[in-house]
């Protein structure tokens, strides 16, 4: 069995609205359109998702597609922004830099990249543990972000927190790993190459 970690595709940036309610943009719903016409995840039978908007919109298409129930988990958010709220792009990057580049520090009073990592991890394995009693043949889907997901994708190679390993621009991009073994399997990967 696989568990695929998916971050959420293209979002519609509000400055008048919190950041965790964000919502898809029009090129993130046809990316996911898209998706559901491929065969990577023809094994899903459980979806569990962040509590955030952008990440339940994307697990919400899944789910009614192949009629699985949704679970949201709120532990596994994107890292803890709202100190510095909607950021222009390019301030946006360089705190992002420097989240990743100082993993034990609170940069602008942002969440700091190594407990990121800890609570997400800690959130991740609560929600698998609790896979016990559904489709023991079936794969998981977890829909969450792209921060907090490299931060996963690090844990599970035991590689030190860095950017270098973040998703490629714009989000909608996948890995996956064993669930018995907690291998991984194939780093981040646009949906559209996802087979």
């Amino acid at each position: 069995m696989r568990v695929f970690y998916l971050s959420h595709p293209q979002i519609a940036l509000d400055r008048e609205v919190p950041v965790p309610r964000w919502g898809l943009n029009h090129t993130g719903r046809l990316r996911l359109e898209a998706a559901l016409l491929s065969l990577w995840h023809q094994n899903v039978t459980r979806i569990v998702s962040s509590s955030e908007n952008k990440a339940m919109e994307t697990a919400a298409h899944f789910a009614e597609a192949k009629s699985l129930p949704l679970t949201a988990w709120s532990a596994l958010h994107e890292n803890d922004r709202s100190a510095t709220g909607f950021l222009p792009p390019e301030e946006f990057e360089a705190m992002a830099d420097a989240f990743f580049a100082h993993p034990d520090e609170s940069i602008r009073g942002w969440e700091p990249a190594r407990h990121a990592q800890t609570r997400t991890v800690h959130a991740v394995e609560t929600a698998l543990a609790g896979h016990a009693g559904h489709d023991e043949a079936g794969d998981i889907l977890i829909c969450g972000h792209g921060g907090v997901g490299t931060l996963l994708m690090l844990s599970l190679t035991d590689a030190p927190i860095s950017r270098s390993a973040d998703q490629p621009a714009g989000g909608g991009n996948a890995f996956a790993f064993d669930l018995k073994s907690r291998a991984l399997e194939f780093g981040w990967t646009p949906l559209e190459e996802l087979r």
